[in-house]
């Protein structure tokens, strides 16, 4: 078995995630290749999109949710994630049990003795009566169940059900409460019965591999995946890690090598390609996890150079302050400032003296 090094898997994987050099794509197309993009906070996935394709704009994103072509739900690892209508339909049934056993065990204590069922009903004819807001939505089911959880009963309706998040909430220049109903009555459309998680294993390989089953059930929350891949093993090829670990990947997938240069790169806050692997060395160095990652489950805007985690980043009116990581030579200095001012012409277009600040970090 061929070892694939370290530096070759980071720029696989920066290639098929858009960031070896940006895509000509349209949005849905992008959504779908990267098999979503996560979406906890409303905003993020705007710079996501950025930072993987040319000429992206706030309204390429913003119409799309208006249309009703991509949704805000939960999918992998129970997260909200902003994806096509098409996956919403495709992938919410495969991440149903999950979602379920997520609840019923950080709950169990709340809710014991509840009839999920009989919960979960009562919220969907509730939704489908009309869109509500999780505030209006808890204070009904506590007049139901008066002496219950609120917060548990919300969380095991959204498990059960594939509750989306309605606009105005995520569009760009606007603001909303999180208002949700059924994926079936907002997309006018049936859940689909025929997913695989064959599929789902093949689309996470296109967008993230090579990787490990550990990897994929990382990036999915799901449990017993060895499974899949010892089923479609003859459809891929494999290699070894450096670490010995095992990797899988669709043969025709772009390996480039570990030769292609990686340009300096924003990515948002919660970006997936820091959730994506069970071994996430690819792409952060040893200690920078707990840099990135806060105890309130928070994942901070993270700065890219040469295709690795340097840094963080946030924007305060008409400035980006980086706090690198480690010692930046002064063209890297003139890299991450180059592309930070293009990126505050795209969040703040109105700013007159945009500015990149990169306090030395020792």
């Amino acid at each position: 078995m061929a070892v694939l090094s370290n530096r070759a898997a980071n720029r696989a994987t920066l290639d098929r995630q858009l960031l070896l050099r940006r895509a000509d794509l349209g949005v849905l197309d992008a959504v779908e290749h990267l098999v979503g993009l996560q979406a906890q906070a409303p905003f993020p996935p705007y710079t996501g999109l950025w930072t993987r394709l040319t000429g992206f704009r706030p309204p390429d994103l913003a119409d799309r949710l208006l249309d009703r072509s991509v949704v805000r739900i939960a999918l992998m690892r129970g997260t909200v994630h902003l994806v096509s209508s098409a996956d919403c339909l495709a992938l919410r049934p495969l991440h149903q049990d999950m979602l379920e056993r997520v609840v019923r065990t950080a709950h169990r204590k709340p809710l014991d003795g509840l009839d999920f069922a009989d919960l979960a009903e009562f919220g969907r004819a509730l939704v489908e009566e009309k869109p509500r807001s999780t505030a209006e939505l808890g204070t009904l089911l506590l007049q139901r169940w008066p002496d219950r959880d609120r917060l548990a009963m919300l969380n095991v309706i959204r498990s059960a059900l594939p509750l989306v998040q309605l606009p105005p909430r995520a569009v760009w220049g606007r603001s909303g409460q999180t208002t949700v109903t059924t994926a079936q009555r907002w997309l006018d459309r049936p859940l689909c019965t025929d997913s695989t998680l064959d599929d789902l294993v093949r689309r996470y390989l296109a967008a993230f591999g090579p990787a490990s089953v550990a990897d994929a059930q990382k990036w999915s929350g799901l449990t017993r995946l060895g499974e899949v891949f010892d089923r479609i093993r003859p459809e891929l090829i494999t290699f070894q890690a450096e670490n010995g670990t095992e990797l899988f990947d669709l043969p025709d997938a772009p390996r480039p090598g570990p030769d292609p240069d990686a340009p300096v790169r924003f990515l948002p806050e919660f970006d997936n390609i820091l959730l994506a692997y069970a071994d996430p060395s690819r792409i952060m160095p040893p200690g920078h996890k707990a840099q990135l990652f806060t105890v309130n489950g928070i994942i901070r805007a993270a700065l890219l150079v040469d295709g690795q985690t340097a840094g963080k980043w946030q924007i305060n009116k008409s400035t980006l302050t980086v706090e690198p990581f480690r010692r930046l030579s002064a063209k890297d200095k003139s890299a991450i400032e180059e592309e930070g001012l293009k990126l505050l012409s795209f969040t703040e277009p109105e700013v007159a003296a945009p500015a990149v600040r990169i306090p030395d970090p020792f």
